[in-house]
């Protein structure tokens, strides 16, 4: 009877034990997760039009763009994670962690058309965090991310068959 009670009590020890050191899932972000305020600068002197004949990339000269996001992600695992982005230039879009860090969202009215009417964008970031004390990307840097900033128009929009796209270096830091 004795080693019963025992028993019972070293089972309930254990239990209680292992209760304890249970880790909500939602307290760990792997090290990876973006959540706070950025600042973030697309780079309009280096950007860059695709629509030259055989692909070739034309550089032109666009308006800087510089605004602040707000960023709130979750993360299931250290390669998936989403959210949502605020932009303080009106907008809200959508965040993921596939590889790269991609942000996205429509423009209504980006495209300014002969005729005088305007066709949609859609513009999406690709981002990967940056460390430039070593010069190498990675991940795990949450602070500093580059990439580049992506805005692209429906082919066949104002009447041309290829679609516009606009594209420039960006980057991205915590504040």
């Amino acid at each position: 009877m004795r080693e019963v009670g025992l028993a019972a009590g070293a089972a309930a020890i254990a239990v209680a034990a292992s209760l304890s050191t249970v880790t909500p899932a939602y307290a760990d972000d792997f090290g990876v997760a973006l959540n706070g305020t950025y600042r973030v600068m697309s780079d309009g002197e280096w950007a860059k039009r695709g629509m030259a004949p055989g692909g070739a990339d034309v550089f032109f000269d666009q308006k800087t763009v510089e605004q602040t996001w707000t960023i709130s992600t979750e993360c299931v695992s250290p390669i998936e994670c989403s959210g949502t982005v605020q932009s303080d230039l009106g907008w809200t879009g959508t965040i993921r962690l596939k590889d790269f860090w991609y942000v996205d969202h429509d423009v209504p009215n980006w495209l300014p058309c002969p005729d005088g009417s305007f066709a949609p964008g859609h513009q999406k970031f690709i981002l990967l965090g940056w460390d430039p004390t070593i010069n190498q990307r990675m991940t795990k840097n949450t602070d500093f991310l580059m990439g580049r900033d992506q805005t692209k128009g429906p082919s066949g929009a104002c009447g041309s068959n290829q679609p516009v796209v606009i594209e420039m270096p960006v980057k991205v830091q915590k504040i």
